[in-house]
Parts: C-alpha cells; structure tokens; sequence
C-alpha cells in the first residue's frame, strides 16, 4: 500500500468539498443559521463519495476482498465502483443531474445492503460491528433516495412522496438503533458505532459517546415527526460535522505509517458522509412556521 494512496483518496474529496461550497456559494448566503449546513447536506454527502471513489481506484487489489466470490470479474467491480462514485461527486457537488444522481446512488447502496452486507450479517448474527455497518450503507442509501423523491413529482407536500417517507423512516431508525448502542458502549468512538475506541488524548470519551447517543435517539425520533424532522436532522447532521472536524480529523492528523493513516482518512470521510446524508433528510423536509 503505497503512501501516495492516503494523498488521492483525501485530495479527492477536498477536490469535490471547494468545488462544491463554491457551486453552494448563494445558497449559502441566502440561509440563516443552522439552515447553511442544510443548504451544504449535498456537498458534504457528495465529497466522501469522491474519496471513497478514489480509494476503489488505488486500493482495488484490497477492496476486490468485499466483492461476492460469485461475482465475476470481481476487480472490474472495485473499479467500476470507484468511477461511479466519483461522478456521483461530481453531479452532486456542483447540482448536475442530482435526481438521476441520487436514484442510482440508492439503488446502489439498497444493492450492496442486499449482495455484500445481509450474507454478512447472516453469517456473523451476533456481530454488532456487522450489523452497524450494513445500517450504515442502509442510510447512505436512504439519503439518496430522499434526496430523489424531494425533487420528484408530488414531493411538495412532505410526507406524500413514497420515496421520501421511506427514505427518512429509514434513517430515523438506523439513528435511534446507533443511539442506543452509543450509550450501551461508549468506550467506542462517537458517530457510526464501529470498532474503534475513543483515543485516550479525547477527554471524557464516555461523555462523548452518551451525548451523541441522546442526540442520534432524539433526531431518529424527531424525523419521525412531521413537524420535528427537520430540526432533529439537522441536530444530528450538525453533531456528525462537529465530530468529523473535531475528532476524525485530528486522529487523521495524528496518525502514524500508512495503514493507520488509511484507517483515519475512512473514518473522516465515513462519519461526513453519514452526516451528510441526515442531513438530506433535512433538506428534504420543510420549513414550518410556529
């Protein structure tokens, strides 16, 4: 694993971030508040995409492990993976043909849930790592699909348009479901609850976890409420940003030799990325007047 990889996989993604808030400039100007980070969902969901998207390209000999043996022409997958990730960045950051974007990148996500993560979690049931992982593409997926439905046909009306309703029903749940194992197991990094323990320079990690944990439990149950929804995504997106730059990043920043390094970018990119797709549950939901 060259180190020249870390540097593609990071320089993809700031690529896609500035070209991004700078496509994002007006409504960015135009928002007030918390609305701005709603007005940026897009741009930050779209940028960990570039980044992963690289990772497949330069890393494909490693990531061909995750293709389905009964696949053929398993490293054409891993490549075609990465290119389709990339311009999915590439739509999406700059808003070029976001719906069609957006409906493919569910399609895709709902297919790795269904091809690489169910077999997972069938053969390693008692694995939380397993489960909270095949949530994790769950919700990517679920924040396409919002993002589809609210630029489709009779998606003016929150909550009629079918793709929507799933979409956030979805990530409502996978938020309450990490919520609760945030608190059951704090000693383990904030965010996405993987197999990473919170570094011992954070002080108070517990606290970390619990806080986040309560969050992710209200804005799950906030997105199930019309009137909430909006509100607790953007709760919820705002704590996943937070940690990415506040945590994530210096971990990356710390790290030490190739693997580690490797495994500090995945985690910053991986938490934005969830953040971001909350965070088009937000921007999907309306605004209502008290």
């Amino acid at each position: 694993m060259p180190p020249s990889s870390n540097v593609w996989i990071c320089a993809a993604g700031v690529v896609v971030l500035v070209v991004g808030f700078v496509a994002a400039r007006r409504e960015l100007q135009a928002a007030a508040g918390l609305d701005k980070l709603v007005a940026v969902g897009r741009v930050l969901f779209a940028a960990p995409l570039a980044a992963f998207g690289a990772e497949h390209l330069v890393l494909g000999q490693v990531i061909i492990g995750a293709v389905p043996v009964w696949m053929p022409a398993r490293l054409f997958w891993v490549y075609f993976v990465g290119i389709a990730l990339i311009a999915a960045a590439l739509s999406l950051a700059p808003g070029i043909r976001v719906r069609l974007t957006a409906t493919l990148l569910a399609v895709m996500f709902f297919l790795f849930v269904l091809m690489i993560h169910v077999p997972n979690v069938v053969a390693q049931v008692h694995d939380r790592v397993i489960w909270n992982v095949a949530l994790r593409d769950l919700s990517f997926g679920a924040g396409a699909l919002v993002l589809a439905g609210s630029l489709g046909s009779g998606s003016r009306k929150f909550g009629e348009n079918v793709a929507v309703w799933i979409g956030r029903g979805i990530v409502a749940v996978v938020l309450m479901v990490y919520g609760v194992e945030l608190i059951l197991y704090p000693q383990f990094a904030p965010g996405v609850p993987l197999s990473k323990l919170t570094p011992s320079w954070v002080p108070g990690p517990h606290v970390w976890a619990l806080l986040t944990g309560l969050v992710c439990i209200g804005g799950g149950v906030g997105i199930l409420i019309r009137r909430y929804c909006r509100d607790g995504a953007t709760a919820v997106g705002l704590v996943m940003t937070l940690l990415t730059v506040v945590l994530y990043l210096p971990i990356l920043l710390m790290a030490s030799g190739v693997p580690a390094v490797l495994e500090g970018a995945n985690y910053v990119w991986d938490t934005l990325l969830f953040g971001g797709a909350v965070l088009l549950v937000a921007a999907g939901a309306p605004k209502l007047r008290s």
